[in-house]
């Protein structure tokens, strides 16, 4: 069996591989364009890929695969119909990043809330060296208890995202994107309801028809200007003009993302240019990046192929 991973970049060189060595031959690229993946697909029995294409182009050549795994839950760059009509079997993988990703959520959380950026600052310029006073607190902040906290996407990262609000003291309520995820624990509420009432939203949605540009302009001008907004699903849930309109107009407070509409960063995204990082925290797309996601991802990948074989 040879095992070939397109974008090993994607996964870590901190991660332990050799179980897949024990399977076969194993070819790794850190990155691969469409044209470089039908050269290394040409011989492949199993390919492992986050981002790269699937489709005719780039793997029309390969004469043995048998199996693509993605080292992601989301599988939009798979062109399923041509897979099936190859007889090529796929598989993704879900549930991996829960815990980093709700860990991720508060840590942006409470870095705006508390105007952290400010105080690093105020202490590492030496305004805090012999100040007349041993506290400094010009910018004020509120507990998140007795908040209401409002999630957008009530699937298993929504769900612990509020399990820990909870814990924080906060009201939670949710939109369910899809209409099917029902929490009787938590206020299933409008979308238009949510950002009227929340003092938090987090998106943890996947990227539908329903959901592409939900957050737009009128969406934020329906939010409290003291609200603080999270982002932890998909870019394009987010319209990124309106969020810099919203930021730059203090339709809202702050806002964090982890994820954007072109990634990497586009020299043209409307956010760049905001620079003040208590207003806006973006980090790039790291929420699910844990140590131990990624090595349960992995694992998760090896087992995949171990099953599909036997």
């Amino acid at each position: 069996m040879k095992i070939v991973f397109l974008d090993a970049k994607s996964i870590g060189e901190d991660i332990d591989l050799s179980g897949f060595e024990q399977l076969g031959e194993v070819e790794r690229y850190d990155y691969s364009n469409s044209e470089e993946a039908a050269q290394r697909t040409e011989d492949a029995d199993v390919l492992v890929l986050n981002k790269v294409l699937v489709n005719q182009d780039t793997i029309g050549n390969a004469k043995n695969l048998k199996l693509v795994c993605v080292t992601a839950t989301g599988t939009n760059n798979l062109d399923k119909e041509y897979l099936q009509r190859q007889g090529i079997a796929w598989r993704n993988v879900a549930g991996y990043s829960t815990e980093s990703v709700a860990q991720h959520t508060f840590a942006m959380l409470f870095y705006l809330l508390e105007h952290l950026p400010y105080y690093d600052q105020y202490v590492k310029s030496e305004k805090y060296v012999e100040d007349r006073m041993f506290t400094h607190f010009d910018r004020k902040f509120s507990e998140i208890s007795g908040m209401t906290w409002g999630i957008i996407g009530m699937g298993a990262i929504g769900r612990r995202v509020a399990e820990i609000a909870t814990l924080f003291g906060c009201h939670v309520i949710y939109y369910s994107t899809t209409g099917k995820n029902r929490q009787p624990n938590y206020e299933s509420v409008s979308l238009e309801h949510l950002l009227e009432r929340s003092d938090i939203v987090s998106v943890h949605a996947p990227l539908t028809k329903e959901t592409e540009n939900l957050m737009d302009q009128q969406a934020f001008s329906r939010m409290k200007k003291s609200a603080v907004f999270l982002n932890l699903g998909r870019g394009p849930i987010v319209s990124e003009q309106a969020l810099a309109k919203a930021l730059n107009d203090g339709e809202i407070r702050a806002a964090g993302l982890d994820v954007l509409c072109a990634e990497p960063m586009t020299r043209e995204n409307p956010l760049r240019s905001i620079k003040d990082s208590d207003k806006l925290l973006i980090t790039p797309h790291i929420a699910w990046a844990s140590l131990e996601a990624r090595t349960r991802l992995m694992q998760i990948i090896l087992e995949q192929i171990r099953e599909f074989f036997q």
